[in-house]
């Protein structure tokens, strides 16, 4: 365990940042903060990508119930398009951060970057494999999002949102050449923008 930060997981109110869908071509981007109980741990807890979907929505309500507090939040596709996926991924961490209550006295960021935050943070690459407030962050994101596309998919029908979440697949690119750009596409990114 990378020994730089591990002094901050005995401090009081940590929160854990998580982002989800930096990479889809639809939809917003999600983040999610999570202060865990130290008193309640939730056994379990991984990177959100290294389990089942049935397994997400089991610990996400976990999470929500045992939780000191969480909070999930968005960068809309408009705010992506405009200032750039990273940008638009740490104001959604930030959101997510704002809106905790209590709030945090300190934040654990997944990856090298952390956004403008109101308390002291630290950037922690591969967080969502080793801090279990991250991964709790990252499950609630994934499971979040998720179930933001499903609803979509029935709004937006034949791109396969329901599938593919808004990813890159063959299926949606095929699906966007053949239906043309809806309004939860993003314009700024290559693949999208090329159908423009």
């Amino acid at each position: 365990m990378d020994t730089d930060w591990t002094f901050t997981l005995q401090k009081d109110r940590l929160a854990g940042l998580d982002e989800v869908g930096r990479g889809p071509l639809a939809g917003p981007v999600v983040a999610a903060a999570v202060i865990l109980d130290p008193a309640r741990p939730i056994p379990g807890l991984l990177d959100s990508k290294r389990l089942s979907e049935a397994r997400r929505e089991q610990l996400a309500a976990q999470i929500q119930d045992q939780a000191l507090a969480w909070a999930v939040a968005r960068a809309e596709v408009a705010e992506i398009d405009r200032l750039n996926i990273l940008q638009a991924s740490l104001l959604a961490m930030q959101r997510a951060l704002a809106a905790l209550d209590p709030a945090p006295l300190e934040a654990l960021v997944d990856g090298n970057r952390c956004p403008e935050l109101p308390c002291p943070a630290q950037a922690v690459i591969k967080g969502d494999n080793c801090v279990p407030a991250i991964m709790a962050a990252s499950i609630l994101a994934k499971v979040s999002r998720d179930r933001e596309m499903i609803a979509m998919a029935e709004l937006y029908p034949g791109y396969g949102l329901e599938k593919h979440k808004g990813y890159p697949t063959r299926a949606h690119i095929v699906a966007l050449q053949r239906l043309g750009v809806s309004e939860i596409h993003r314009l700024s990114f290559g693949p999208v923008r090329k159908l423009l």
